[in-house]
């Protein structure tokens, strides 16, 4: 008998949305390393993306490796002046 009882845990990630020349839309996953997809809106490229995470997570969980949370991660924008 399995003694490990799996909870439901809400988590939270942030992604990165870049609109590409096509028109559609590309959604990165900094925190699951080679977790992105894409939609050809905002609201689909937002729902793959969950679609995406939770896949991502089941497959880690599946093989017995720890799911990344960002619970002790700091954001911050840098704004800086380049001759680019």
């Amino acid at each position: 008998m399995n003694n490990c009882i799996n909870q439901m845990r809400t988590l939270r990630y942030k992604i990165t949305i870049r609109p590409e020349t096509d028109g559609t839309y590309t959604v990165i996953v900094p925190s699951l390393p080679g977790c992105l997809t894409f939609g050809d809106t905002i609201e689909e490229a937002l729902e793959m993306a969950k679609e995406a995470i939770e896949a991502y997570i089941e497959s880690l969980a599946a093989r017995g490796i720890d799911i990344p949370v960002e619970e002790d991660q700091i954001e911050a924008t840098i704004t800086v002046e380049a001759n680019a």
